[in-house]
C-alpha cells in the first residue's frame, strides 16, 4: 500500500533539513528522504584516511544566521562553534603574510593599511542590500499581485535607502569586474590578489569577468568572518537532522528517489529505487533545479520552454577539494602560530589568479591553482589522531571533465600541482603527508548528485542570482508543476550554507496552506 503524507523533501542537505523541520513544526506530516547513508549532502565531515576526518566540501560557516541557530535550538542539539574569530591571512613566496582582520588591526602594507577598513565598510554597507533580498522571498517579476508589488517596493526602499551616491555605485558595480575595483583601491599585488580570491572562490569566473563584484558582495553580504565549526560542517547537518526529527520529521537515509510521479499536471508523489511509491500533497526537491525538473520529473511533463531554460542553466564547477593527513604541523607562516589556525589564502596578485583560470575555460586545471586552506584540527584536535593534523583546501580552478576525462595521471599532476603551490606558501608541509584525498567537480557530482558538482547548483550569474534564480521567470519555488517546490541552493537566493532557500520555501508552502 502506498504511505500518504503532507510533504516528501527529497536531500537531506542543510536546506532540506531546514524546510522539512519548519513545515513538521507548523504541523505537517513530513519525511525526508536521502539516497546516501548520512545526512548533509556537501555539508558533510567525511574520515577521508584512517583516523581523519574534516569537511567533505565547505570547510568554514559565513552566511548561518544566528536566528536560524537559536530559533532551530541548534547548539542543544550538539551545535559548538570555535568562539575564536578567524582572520583571513594572505601567503605568498618571500613576503611577509597579509592579515586581514574585522575586529583586530590588520596587517598590510603601506597606503593599504588605511584602505582596507574604509573599503571594508563600503563594501559591506551595500552588500547589506544583498542580504535584505536574501531574507525575503522573490517577488515574481511576471506577475502583479499585490504581493510581489508590495515586495518589489520594498526592494526599491532599500535599495533608496542606500542613499543616493551609494544606490548609483551599487548600481554601477554590480556589472562590474573585481580586478578593476580592487586596482582602483590597493596598490600591494598580494592584497589584491587575496581579497579578488573571495570573489571568484566557487565560481566559473576570474578577476576580470564581469559581474565578478557581485559575487564579492555576495560573499560578503552577512557582514561576519569565517567560523569553524566543532566537527566540521557535519556537526551543522548532525545538528539540523536532529532538530528536524524532535519536530517529529522521519528522516530517512538509503532511501533514494528515482522519480517524482506527476498526475494530471500535478505532482502527487514519488518512486523510490527499490520501486516503492509515497504519495504526498506537497514534494518539496532539494536536488538542484535541473536535475529536479529535466531527470525526476522529466521534460514532458512541463512547458517546452520551461524546460528548455532549465536545460540552459549554467552549473559547471571549477572548486575542488584536497585533504591531507599530516603526521606534524607545517612550519607557521613568519613562525607565528596564532596564524596557522586563521583561513590561508595563496592567490598571488590578480594576475597570477587570472592566469589561474584562464585553462579551465577549455576544459584543463591550473598549473598553479588558487587555494583556501585550513588547519581545522587546531580548533579541533579530536579530527586526527593525538599529535597529527588535516589541512583542508580548496583549489581554483578545475575543470568538470577534461578532455580524455579525470585520468590517474591527470589526477596526479593536478594533485602535484596543489602540493606545490601549498608547499611554496607553507614550506615543508609536503615531508608531514600521509595520506591525502582530491575530489574534482566530476567527483562531486556523481558523489553528491550535483549538476555539474557546482557548489552552488548554478553558476552565480547575474541572469541566474537571486529572484532570477534558477531562471528568469521561473523564480520563486513552486516550479512547473503544481504541488512541486524547489529549495536548494539553486533556487533564491543561492549558495552558502544559510538555510535561506529551506526557510523560505516552507514559507511559500504554508502561506499556499492559509490562502486555499
Amino acid at each position: 500500500m502506498t504511505e500518504r503524507l503532507d510533504v516528501i523533501v527529497i536531500g537531506a542537505g542543510h536546506n532540506g533539513l531546514v524546510c522539512a523541520e519548519r513545515l513538521a513544526r507548523a504541523g505537517r506530516k513530513v519525511v525526508v528522504l536521502e539516497r546516501r547513508e548520512q545526512v548533509g549532502g556537501m555539508t558533510e565531515t567525511i574520515e577521508f584516511a584512517p583516523g581523519y576526518r574534516a569537511s567533505a566540501c565547505a570547510q568554514f560557516l559565513y552566511d548561518l544566521p544566528m536566528s536560524t541557530v537559536d530559533e532551530l535550538g541548534l547548539v542543544s542539539h550538539g551545535l559548538t562553534m570555535d568562539p575564536r574569530p578567524l582572520d583571513t591571512v594572505a601567503l605568498a613566496p618571500d613576503t611577509e603574510p597579509r592579515v586581514f582582520s574585522s575586529n583586530r588591526t590588520s596587517t598590510l602594507p603601506g597606503m593599504d593599511a588605511s584602505a582596507w577598513p574604509a573599503f571594508r565598510k563600503h563594501m559591506l554597507d551595500l552588500a547589506g542590500f544583498i542580504e535584505h533580498i536574501k531574507q525575503r522571498p522573490p517577488p515574481k517579476l511576471h506577475q502583479r499581485d499585490r504581493a510581489d508589488l508590495l515586495g518589489l517596493a520594498g526592494m526599491g526602499l532599500a535599495l533608496r535607502r542606500l542613499g543616493t551616491d551609494d544606490m548609483r555605485e551599487f548600481l554601477r558595480l554590480i556589472t562590474s569586474n573585481v580586478y578593476d575595483l580592487l586596482c582602483e583601491h590597493f596598490e600591494d599585488p598580494v592584497v589584491r590578489g587575496a581579497i579578488g580570491f573571495d570573489a571568484v572562490l566557487g565560481t566559473h569566473l576570474g578577476p576580470r569577468s564581469p559581474g565578478s563584484v557581485l559575487t564579492l558582495l555576495h560573499r560578503w553580504s552577512r557582514g561576519g568572518g569565517p567560523v569553524q565549526p566543532i566537527g566540521g560542517l557535519g556537526a551543522v547537518s548532525s545538528a539540523l537532522a536532529a532538530s528536524a526529527r524532535a519536530a517529529g520529521v522521519h528522516v530517512r537515509t538509503e532511501s533514494g528517489v528515482r522519480n517524482i510521479n506527476v498526475h494530471a499536471g500535478r505532482a502527487i508523489g514519488v518512486t523510490l529505487n527499490d520501486g516503492s511509491t509515497l504519495e504526498a500533497q506537497d514534494i518539496v526537491s532539494n536536488v538542484d533545479p535541473r536535475r529536479t525538473l529535466l531527470d525526476l520529473v522529466g521534460a514532458r511533463h512541463i512547458d517546452i520552454g520551461l524546460a528548455r531554460r532549465f536545460h540552459r542553466i549554467r552549473a559547471k564547477g571549477t572548486a575542488a577539494r584536497m585533504l591531507l593527513a599530516l603526521d606534524g604541523l607545517p612550519e607557521a607562516p613568519s613562525g607565528n602560530d596564532r596564524l596557522l589556525r586563521q583561513r590561508l589564502v595563496v592567490a598571488g596578485d590578480l594576475d597570477e589568479l587570472e592566469r589561474a583560470y584562464n585553462p579551465v575555460k577549455y576544459g584543463e586545471f591550473s598549473p598553479k591553482p588558487a587555494l583556501e586552506i585550513s588547519v581545522p584540527t587546531l580548533s579541533d584536535p579530536a579530527l586526527a589522531p593525538a599529535g597529527h593534523h588535516v589541512v583542508s583546501i580548496t583549489a581554483q580552478y578545475a575543470p568538470l571533465r577534461p578532455e580524455g576525462g579525470w585520468t590517474t595521471s591527470r589526477r596526479d599532476a593536478f594533485a602535484d600541482a596543489i602540493r606545490n603551490t601549498l608547499d611554496a606558501a607553507l614550506p615543508g608541509v609536503a615531508r608531514h603527508i600521509v595520506a591525502e584525498d582530491l575530489l574534482v567537480p566530476d567527483d562531486l557530482e556523481s558523489r553528491y548528485g550535483i549538476t555539474g558538482g557546482h557548489w552552488h547548483h548554478g553558476e552565480l550569474a547575474l541572469d541566474q542570482f537571486l529572484f532570477t534564480r534558477p531562471v528568469a521567470f521561473g523564480a520563486q519555488y513552486r516550479q512547473a508543476l503544481a504541488g512541486l517546490t524547489l529549495c536548494s541552493a539553486g533556487a533564491h537566493p543561492g549558495g552558502h550554507v544559510s538555510g535561506h532557500a529551506g526557510r523560505h520555501a516552507a514559507a511559500a508552502i504554508l502561506r499556499r496552506g492559509t490562502e486555499s
